[in-house]
């Protein structure tokens, strides 16, 4: 099965594409889509659109898994990631992908088993259990794929 992991953000989203099988996980694909700053909004959700949509065709993913939006002091901030995370639903749903969403804490759990682990822990570990030479960079890339095997690990597969 594969699996899609998204971490929204304003400028910055991040994506990591998994491969359950029998030797267990396996990266397929990883990195970010960057929104230049001063983007209008209709353009920024548009290419945001168009970018996700081309990758669920291209890796046609069984699930996906997204970041669940907890807090934020800003409101401005709050209210752009919400829409970008809408888009990427927008295109998953249209596309028939099934998409779990997981906050941070339930992604560090699931990944490291520990929900306090910190940023490089987190990333240690995901280099370990995809069989990666090095840590995934940037941050917003590996924290993806950190969503994609949270995603992983807690789908039952029939």
């Amino acid at each position: 099965m594969k699996i899609l992991g998204i971490d929204p953000g304003t400028t910055i989203i991040g994506y990591g594409v998994v491969e359950t099988g029998a030797k267990g996980l396996l990266c397929l694909d990883y990195g970010v889509f960057r929104v230049q700053t001063g983007t209008e909004t209709s353009n920024r959700i548009t290419s945001v659109y168009d970018f996700f949509e081309k990758l669920i065709k291209k890796h046609q993913p069984d699930k996906a898994g997204i970041e669940k939006l907890f807090f934020f002091k800003n409101a401005k901030t709050i209210t752009r990631v919400s829409e970008t995370k809408g888009v990427i639903l927008l295109a998953l749903q249209k596309l028939g992908v099934e998409v779990s969403e997981f906050t941070p804490l339930q992604v560090k759990q699931a990944v490291s088993n520990y929900g306090r682990a910190d940023k490089k822990q987190v990333q240690k570990i995901i280099s370990l259990i995809l069989g990666l030479k090095e840590i995934p960079q940037p941050d917003d890339a590996a924290d993806a794929l950190a969503i994609a095997i949270c995603c992983a690990n807690t789908t039952k597969w029939g």
